[in-house]
């Protein structure tokens, strides 16, 4: 039987090189974002999946109703908003909140029936939600999003430690992805996506049994 991968936010980016990475390495695959490109791989299953939408579980719930069984869930999508901390609006932060950390609760309930001991969820932080590392201004509303998405997995491994599925957490640090450059013009990152989604799926598929409930800092640069 063939293993199934689910990446969430798989359109372009760290989340566009996953979907083409785990379908090299034989899985089938299904990538999740509200839109995608015309050059989006054809032996992906692409998914159209609106994380702000209210009826989020429900709409996922039809999107995998065809998919029997789930090996791999790799919550990669995010929402960044960049502005200083009085400046933020409630959309803002219900935006960031919404698509990093509520979308992921709601998603992760419906897979997790799915899936079987051996399986693996891996969540996607940032080094900005890793507790002791340097903080920028601006990023109030995006970095404790992430943070909550750290302290969520920690949960969810103590609540399902019987259950055989691993979940950890991936801390990325600069990627130059396209939200990146929207939200840093002009800052060069020291990562391409291709390299870090190279060792998301080496560490999504393969070290499930080395890890359960952790935490890790993936950054050259700042913790």
């Amino acid at each position: 039987m063939s293993k199934n991968v689910l990446v969430i936010g798989a359109s372009k980016g760290i989340g566009k090189e996953l979907v083409s990475q785990f379908t090299k390495q034989g899985l089938e695959t299904y990538g999740f974002a509200r839109s995608f490109g015309n050059d989006s791989e054809d032996t992906v299953h692409h998914i159209h999946l609106d994380l702000l939408s209210p009826t989020i579980k429900t709409d996922f719930e039809q999107a995998i109703s065809g998919i029997n069984h789930i090996d791999y869930l790799v919550h990669n999508a995010g929402f960044i908003a960049v502005k200083p901390f009085l400046e933020l609006s409630r959309e803002d932060i219900h935006k960031c909140y919404q698509v990093n950390v509520l979308s992921v609760m709601e998603i992760t309930q419906v897979c997790i029936p799915k899936m079987k001991p051996g399986g693996h969820i891996v969540m996607i932080s940032s080094i900005g939600g890793f507790q002791g590392s340097l903080k920028f201004p601006g990023l109030s509303a995006y970095s404790t999003s992430k943070a909550a998405l750290v302290s969520l997995t920690e949960l969810l491994a103590e609540e399902f430690k019987q259950s055989g599925i691993a979940i950890n957490c991936l801390c990325l640090g600069a990627v130059q992805t396209e939200m990146m450059e929207e939200a840093f013009p002009g800052y060069l990152a020291p990562h391409r996506p291709a390299e870090i989604a190279e060792f998301i799926v080496d560490f999504t598929l393969n070290n499930g049994t080395y890890f359960h409930g952790k935490i890790i800092p993936v950054s050259v640069s700042n913790p």
